[in-house]
């Protein structure tokens, strides 16, 4: 049997590595998401990965700006980071999906990697 492949995305961890990323964030926060969104939406559609990005937020709760391209954009909650979003969607589908998570973040590779996830970093994933 083959299990679906997702691809969990820490999308400031991503943009904050990636130069012309940062720079445009510098500038317009929205931009540089948005970029990075096309651009996962090009790997989504070359590939067999469902994508979702995961961003900190700043509303009351968690939610879900639905599919931009195709792919999943979640935002935290306020008071929740954006690793919190991830583990809880690591936990969830790592039982019925081979899932692997983009971050920088060591503490959050860790996490992800006991519930039996990958991990790749920045450069891996550009």
């Amino acid at each position: 049997m083959t299990r679906g492949r997702i691809l969990l995305v820490d999308g400031h961890s991503m943009i904050f590595q990636w130069a012309d990323l940062a720079a445009r964030h510098g500038r317009n926060t929205a931009a540089a998401r948005g970029e990075l969104v096309r651009m996962l939406t090009g790997l989504q559609d070359f590939s067999d990965w469902t994508v979702a990005v995961v961003f900190d937020g700043k509303g009351a709760k968690a939610s879900s700006e639905g599919s931009e391209g195709g792919v999943a954009v979640f935002y935290s909650a306020s008071g929740q980071s954006a690793d919190s979003v991830i583990e809880r969607l690591a936990a969830k589908y790592s039982r019925t999906h081979e899932v692997t998570v983009a971050t920088e973040d060591s503490l959050e590779r860790t996490t992800v990697e006991a519930f039996g996830c990958l991990t790749i970093g920045a450069a891996r994933l550009r």
